[in-house]
């Protein structure tokens, strides 16, 4: 048993409390807890000496927000912000409740570890650690929680910046997930800076046929159809296409390997657990995620529906859907079911230098990379508010932590010394930035 089970510190704490509120995002506007976690939010802010807003333009689905004023009130505002909706879990393919918020051996369990009550709980004791000491934030700080967040924003984030801009007044900059960690390569350890996403297609294929018994000879199957698409497309191997911060990325790779950059696949290998994250973040990628056909297992159905989640590099977005018509054929139908922009701003800048230091300074030694997501954050939200968005959630782990194969894994987990470490950074950088 580790020291920090029986007495857990407090980003471990509010983190475990943070878990053990069901925030469940089914998708489709079906949710459950959101409203509880932030309220939990809110009257901790509260306890600090903030004022909270509130705002649920939907139901239940609750967002959040607190201006911790700052020294120098010249300076534009930073935004830190989270999302408290979580991916749903299927309790029993895990090794623990994850809706318990167990600490064991040192580390924490459950739905949002990872992704990303480990990064509300430290945003929130990281504001709570430089109030308390009786000092000031550098420039005005934004804390924002939004909802909605594992549903592309839709019913969270769009609507907050849409009808609650004056939140972000000031602000020129937000931190939130996913970057900051640390990955292994090799023997030695490098930190991630998230410094763009890639665009957000999430379409539906659509064959349709004509409907009879299941004993026919039937060539007119939707079925059929459906699966040659989805087969087609799944395992279509999209070609790599560099971008400034993916280039950037294997130079940095290559620095700490001594391997060359001429094969980025093989050099992204070289990263480990996080080599699939950063893979991904090379090419167009198309998973199918969902399939609906049928309702009897003697009746072949006229209709047969695919959801593919297609994440692209910022700008080709239309050049994609073109191939993707291509692959899947004329006689599959496409419908876009969300669409959101692509992100990538500079590895440069006073807050870049500022993260870069933080992580220098409580870490040694230790290099910084850029890289680009092939997921996505609310920062594409806060974009539209002219907002730059850095993925900065810093976390020292261990090297055999397959830290990134957690994101809406099974047995999602964060090693407590890993928060207090992203505590201390957060509050550091808060203090001085």
């Amino acid at each position: 048993m580790s020291e920090h089970d029986a007495d857990p510190p407090e980003v471990a704490r509010v983190a475990a409390d943070l878990i053990r509120f069901d925030t469940t995002n089914f998708g489709g506007g079906r949710s459950r807890g959101e409203r509880e976690a932030a309220e939990y939010v809110g009257a901790y802010l509260e306890s600090l000496g903030l004022h909270t807003d509130y705002y649920e333009p939907v139901d239940r689905r609750t967002n959040v927000c607190a201006r911790v004023p700052g020294r120098n009130r010249d300076k534009p505002a930073l935004v830190l912000h989270g999302h408290l909706d979580v991916v749903p879990a299927v309790a029993e393919d895990w090794s623990v409740d994850p809706f318990a918020g167990e600490i064991r051996d040192g580390i924490l369990w459950g739905r949002g570890a990872v992704d990303m009550k480990d990064m509300d709980a430290m945003i929130l004791t990281a504001v709570a650690d430089v109030l308390r000491a009786g000092e000031q934030p550098e420039r005005d700080i934004v804390v924002t929680f939004f909802a909605d967040e594992e549903n592309g924003g839709v019913e969270g984030s769009a609507l907050v910046v849409r009808d609650r801009p004056e939140w972000f007044a000031g602000a020129t900059e937000a931190i939130s997930e996913v970057g900051g960690y640390s990955i292994s390569v090799g023997d030695r350890r490098a930190y991630l800076l998230q410094v763009g996403e890639k665009a957000l297609l999430w379409i539906k294929l659509v064959a349709r046929g004509r409907a009879g018994h299941g004993s026919a000879l039937h060539p007119d199957n939707a079925v059929t159809a459906l699966a040659e698409a989805v087969a087609a497309l799944g395992r279509t191997h999209w070609p790599i296409r560099l971008t400034d911060t993916t280039t950037q990325l294997l130079a940095g790779l290559a620095d700490l390997t001594g391997d060359d950059a001429g094969d980025p696949d093989l050099l992204a290998q070289r990263a480990g657990a996080a080599s699939g994250f950063l893979r991904s973040t090379l090419r167009t990628t198309t998973n199918p995620t969902g399939l609906t056909a049928g309702y009897k297992h003697n009746v072949i159905p006229d209709r047969a529906e695919a959801l593919i989640d297609v994440r692209v590099l910022p700008g080709t977005e239309e050049a994609a859907l073109a191939d993707i018509r291509r692959i899947v054929g004329p006689a599959i139908e496409i419908e876009i079911v969300h669409q959101d922009i692509g992100l990538e701003v500079p590895f440069s800048g006073d807050l870049v230098d500022a993260m870069v230091g933080e992580l220098g300074r409580h870490d040694p030694g230790v290099p910084v990379i850029p890289y680009l997501m092939g997921g996505g954050t609310d920062n594409k939200a806060l974009s539209s508010l002219g907002i730059s968005g850095y993925g900065f959630a810093p976390l020292r782990l261990p090297s055999d932590l397959d830290f990134t194969g957690m994101f809406h894994g099974v047995d999602e987990r964060v090693p407590v010394d890993a928060l207090e470490f992203g505590r201390r950074v957060l509050a550091d950088l808060i203090r001085t930035y």
